[in-house]
């Protein structure tokens, strides 16, 4: 079952990305360092849910 993600920037908190993952194989949030365009530079990007 794949769900819709966002990913959130840790610092300045805008939505920069969207994916999908598997909800019954990865159980844990994902974290991922991104580029975020508004600070340009890389940051850490946390899940967030996506309204469907």
């Amino acid at each position: 079952m794949k769900i819709k993600i966002g990913l959130k920037c840790s610092v300045c908190g805008d939505i920069n990305y969207s994916t999908t993952k598997n909800s019954k194989t990865n159980t844990e949030k994902l974290e991922l360092k991104k580029f975020c365009p508004r600070l340009n530079k890389h940051t850490l990007h946390k899940e967030v849910k996506l309204k469907s």
